[in-house]
């Protein structure tokens, strides 16, 4: 008779992402992991395969999470701009404020694994790629209903803005003055005027 699993995979996936998150992938060792999450070696073995394996999982379940975050929040019915306006500004102060020097999980998955992996590199460029036609998706809305002058372009707009929003995570992971997120931010926004 099989033995019933004695944790929750999800519980166990979500303390993974915040271990993965906070010290990396090449710092969290599988000891760090058999730690944090309280189960044997063998039981991350046999829920999630490699240590490579349960980070690509903690990597996908972070950008769900985000991504339906972020889609809902450029989706919204009526002004686009607003909202457009809105996540550029939560970027800029979460990163002006990233007390725990976390930044973005996908970013920091670009800057440390996507130069030599592979599966993260797909994994950073479908989270880009979706932030990027959301962005681009409400721009064309805000250009069609008047809020953005006729001659902007959304898709070239969109680009600079995921630019900009990484750029931010990156600058608030390294510390320093809080002011230079939000400084980028209000000047990228007066572009959309």
């Amino acid at each position: 008779m099989a033995r019933s699993k004695e944790f929750d995979p999800d519980t166990a996936l979500r303390t993974a992402l915040e271990l993965f998150w906070r010290r990396g992938y090449e710092a969290t060792s599988m000891a760090d992991l058999v730690d944090g999450l309280g189960i044997a070696r063998a039981s991350i073995y046999a829920t999630f395969g490699s240590k490579h394996e349960l980070y690509m999982r903690a990597l996908r379940h972070y950008g769900e999470t985000c991504d339906r975050t972020l889609l809902e929040e450029l989706s919204q019915p009526g002004p686009a701009l607003p909202a457009v306006r809105a996540v550029v500004s939560r970027f800029a102060e979460e990163s002006a404020r990233d007390e725990r020097r976390r930044g973005c999980f996908v970013t920091n998955t670009a800057v440390e694994l996507a130069p030599h992996d592979r599966d993260a590199a797909r994994r950073v460029e479908a989270s880009w790629d979706l932030l990027e036609t959301a962005l681009t998706s409400a721009l064309l809305r805000a250009r069609a209903q008047g809020e953005l002058p006729a001659g902007r372009d959304p898709r070239a707009l969109a680009r600079m803005l995921l630019v900009l929003l990484q750029g931010m995570r990156v600058v608030g992971k390294a510390g320093g003055d809080p002011e230079r997120p939000r400084d980028a931010a209000t000047q990228a926004l007066a572009l959309l005027d």
